[in-house]
């Protein structure tokens, strides 16, 4: 019983932390440019020397590496894949959304409470970056010899996402703790 009490306020929490990016123009788009940012950083880090080679060449063909990448990785890992990658990145954009927040009202209240705040956001970062830090660091052929292509990896992350957004609710209504 108590136990289901918890997952009904868990559920209801995470509702709220994923609703709140629409309560306002601003915060959607705030929400948009950080899924924007994600998805591009994830695509280039898939294949980073490719990456690297597009870029150094011309910084303005960016465009065509985050298209070209996306493509290859949708024929590497299939369309779950690239849909994990989507909304890795789209969870990604409301958790930073919802992190700023965090901040802005723990800078109202006090350094103390900005320092609580910090580790959330961490853990929102790395679960954001997974696969895409594994890429960047050149461990390209790690993810391949990951079962399911690295998916799971990528599940893992959103899992983690999901869970610090269920525990941190819509920033408006969560109280932050000073002590």
């Amino acid at each position: 019983m108590r136990r289901t009490i918890a997952s009904r306020d868990w559920t209801r929490s995470l509702r709220g932390a994923l609703v709140y990016p629409l309560t306002s123009d601003r915060r959607l788009l705030l929400t948009a440019a950080g899924t924007a940012v994600t998805y591009v950083v994830l695509v280039l880090s898939s294949f980073p020397q490719f990456s690297l080679q597009i870029l150094a060449n011309d910084p303005g063909d960016v465009v065509y590496a985050v298209s070209a990448l996306t493509r290859e990785m949708y024929l590497s890992t299939g369309a779950v894949g690239l849909a994990l990658v989507t909304g890795y990145a789209v969870l990604t954009g409301i958790a930073t959304t919802n992190a700023l927040a965090l901040v802005g009202r723990a800078r109202r209240r006090g350094a103390s409470t900005i320092v609580g705040v910090l580790p959330g956001m961490v853990a929102a970062g790395c679960a954001s970056c997974g696969a895409g830090v594994l890429g960047a660091l050149g461990f390209v052929g790690a993810m391949a010899a990951l079962p399911y292509d690295g998916n799971l990896l990528r599940v893992g992350g959103i899992v983690l996402l999901l869970i610090f957004l269920g525990r941190a609710g819509d920033p408006r209504t969560c109280s932050i703790d000073p002590t």
